[in-house]
């Protein structure tokens, strides 16, 4: 089985490949490729795949975005942590959907289903009441508080109450609205997949931040965007240039 994992975080595509093969001794992992333009460039370049990992939101589009640019008759997966695109992914070659951070039990079980449904490719279509009824089961939530250390106590800090997530040093900090600062025991990257996406945006690979916590947008060089953020004195909180325009979507929701 050959499978192209198109995913922009390397720790997530990393993970995906190390769990598809331990699942399926005998999968190939063909390319991992991070974004529309560079999927569409290798598909039209290289033979289909068997199976495609498909992240939804990618750094410079979503990915039904490919749909649109390359005839692909191969089943997908797609991993992402936004439900709200589910209904739109099983309109196309989907074989099933999973919730990042992506658990080894339901990819399994993903890809005992696309065994099945390439045994019977009438049935590779879902239907969208079909797919309503698997988010309900999902029943998909966001975190809603961290645990964190203050000196010899335990405290816990609410999501609602914490501006911006920041990676520093080695560690993952978060910053209230008070304009404290507690380490948590996450990667940046596994607080991402936590969090409510409509609420917090990952502006770099650094920052995690809050629509609240936004008290500026200023125009930066190589089209980039510097905010300005609630308790916080860097001048480099800048929004990297691929992620403008999802970061423009994202304000604009």
């Amino acid at each position: 089985m050959k499978v192209l994992i198109v995913e922009d975080e390397k720790l997530s595509a990393d993970r995906l490949a190390q769990l598809t093969r331990t699942i399926e001794p005998d999968a190939e992992i063909v390319a991992v490729v991070d974004s529309v333009k560079r999927t569409v460039e290798w598909l039209n370049t290289n033979a289909a795949p068997d199976l495609l990992f498909l992240d939804i939101q990618l750094a410079d589009g979503l990915s039904f975005e490919i749909f649109d640019k390359v005839q692909l008759t191969a089943p997908v997966i797609f991993t992402t942590a936004y439900d709200e695109y589910a209904i739109k992914a099983f309109k196309v070659n989907s074989v099933d959907y999973l919730l990042k951070p992506i658990d080894k039990d339901d990819l399994g079980a993903a890809l005992k289903k696309y065994r099945q449904v390439t045994s019977r490719p009438a049935h590779l279509a879902v239907s969208a009441d079909k797919l309503e009824a698997l988010l309900k089961g999902i029943g998909r939530s966001f975190k809603e508080r961290f645990i964190i250390k203050v000196g010899d106590h335990i405290r816990s800090v609410e999501v609602k109450s914490v501006d911006y997530f920041v990676s520093q040093e080695k560690a993952t900090f978060l910053q209230t609205r008070e304009g404290k600062r507690f380490i948590v025991d996450f990667t940046l990257d596994q607080v991402e997949a936590l969090v409510d996406p409509s609420v917090f945006f990952r502006i770099n690979r650094k920052y995690l931040v809050s629509f609240e916590a936004i008290t500026d947008i200023i125009a930066w060089s190589n089209s980039r965007l510097r905010l300005v953020l609630r308790n916080c004195d860097d001048r480099e909180v800048v929004v990297a240039r691929e992620k403008v325009n999802a970061f423009k979507e994202w304000l604009d929701r």
